[in-house]
């Protein structure tokens, strides 16, 4: 074992989930014709939970970069400052960046390759511009630059990374590597370093996890209110205006996040309680929803 079943779990967890409902909240106040459109195919409930689970996929691609970074650290890779700004003033980010010796691991981490033809010509440059940084910053490293996609079921433009990478080893001198899935690591041909038990482990991990998941993400913010209260509170009073504001967000969305008016009450009473004239507003506009 290399992590803690139960770390594992918190820290996916607390990047997937962390300020869902905040973040509902924002984008219904912000735009709220994608909830409640005459010219949507969808009711509100369905196009609430399109939106949480999309929400939680683009998530999932951030959260298991931070947990592969947690894996590389504990088999003992020195990790690297992985954002940094290069002489013209942009900000570069890489999503793993470790080293061992006098070998520095660049590796563009994706959840799976299916991407359209505009965007992966435009993710290839991305990778390119970013060794092209590496090899000025760091030119006392031999850089191995890694493209690694971690679902292997979709190799949608394989033979388009390949072919740039040729071109890439040839201009640059240096030996850029595409792998998709468990071809990442020593065992099944891959980098020497990278032990495959990272890989293992992962798989047991996030098959055990997902069992855990509900089948349906819950829109209910009632059901919690507490948790709920705690997470939205503090929203900036813009957002609430919006949405008290807003007769069709009440009469459309509201019975659906919040059909018993606990979290309601709670955020009447937390604005009341504040001696600011805005949250003097806002608990008005709440109580009339309230009572």
């Amino acid at each position: 074992m290399i992590l803690d079943y139960d770390y594992f779990v918190a820290q996916l967890n607390s990047k997937l989930f962390e300020d869902s409902y905040s973040d509902l909240l924002r984008k219904i106040a912000e735009n709220p014709e994608r909830y409640i459109g005459l010219f949507r195919p969808t009711k509100p409930k369905t196009k609430l939970i399109q939106n949480i689970t999309q929400s939680h996929e683009i998530r999932f691609g951030d959260a298991l970069e931070f947990i592969f970074e947690r894996y590389f650290e504990a088999c003992g890779f020195k990790m690297h400052t992985k954002r940094f700004r290069i002489a013209d003033g942009t900000e570069l980010s890489i999503d793993q960046l470790f080293s061992r010796g006098s070998t520095l691991y660049m590796i563009e981490q994706k959840v799976r390759d299916d991407h359209d033809s505009t965007k992966k010509v435009g993710q290839f440059d991305n990778f390119e511009n970013k060794y092209f940084a590496l090899i000025q910053r760091y030119d006392n490293y031999t850089i191995v630059p890694i493209m690694w996609f971690i679902d292997d079921s979709l190799t949608k433009n394989r033979n388009y990374y390949q072919s740039r990478m040729t071109g890439m080893s040839n201009d640059y001198g240096c030996s850029p590597l595409l792998y998709y899935g468990e071809k990442m690591f020593a065992s099944y041909g891959g980098v020497s370093d990278f032990d495959d038990e990272i890989w293992q482990e992962t798989l047991s991990y996030l098959e055990r996890w997902k069992d855990t998941l509900p089948d349906m993400p819950e829109i209910n913010f009632d059901i919690d209110a507490t948790a709920v209260f705690e997470e939205i509170k503090d929203l900036p009073p813009l957002v609430y205006r919006k949405l008290f504001g807003n007769e069709e967000i009440i009469r459309q969305i509201f019975p659906i996040i919040f059909p018993e008016g606990t979290v309601l009450d709670m955020l009447s009473d937390y604005f009341r309680s504040k001696r600011v004239t805005i949250y003097n507003t806002l608990a008005q506009m709440t109580s009339v929803y309230t009572n």
